[in-house]
């Protein structure tokens, strides 16, 4: 069988000039920062992802997800390879927090220009494409 990319969906949540991010654990990317974001399931749009992945994750409610790129993240020393959807999306309500332990140890907001590192590899193929989000 072929090994075969994965889809991966990661969201942009704005909240002013501010932006959420999660410090991964116990996965690929371990003490990198990411966006919050998961794989596609079966059926679903990215719109979907989004929304439920920013729930699940963090536990903030977002609103109109809007597809904004694609980056093609191969994790070498994985052996993973993932086409990553971008969706950038509105904060509308509820604490951000860190939903399980076993997959990130800090969420944060922090501005465009003041990202922390290290970074996720998607995130760095992000910044890389001279993103900037909406305002």
């Amino acid at each position: 069988m072929l090994n075969r990319p994965a889809v991966g969906v990661g969201v942009i949540i704005q909240n002013g000039d501010r932006v959420l991010l999660m410090k991964r654990r116990n996965s690929h990317g371990d003490g990198t920062w990411s966006m919050p974001g998961g794989h596609l399931e079966y059926g679903e749009s990215p719109q979907e992802c989004a929304i439920r992945e920013a729930q699940e994750e963090v536990g903030v409610l977002i609103a109109n997800p809007i597809f904004r790129t694609i980056t093609n993240d191969i994790f070498e020393q994985e052996g993973k390879h993932y086409v990553t959807i971008w969706m950038e999306a509105t904060y509308v309500s509820g604490e951000a927090r860190v939903n399980s332990a076993r997959e990130m140890s800090e969420v944060g907001w922090f501005t465009w220009n003041d990202l922390p590192t290290p970074r996720f590899l998607p995130l760095q193929h992000l910044l890389a494409q001279g993103y900037l989000p909406s305002q």
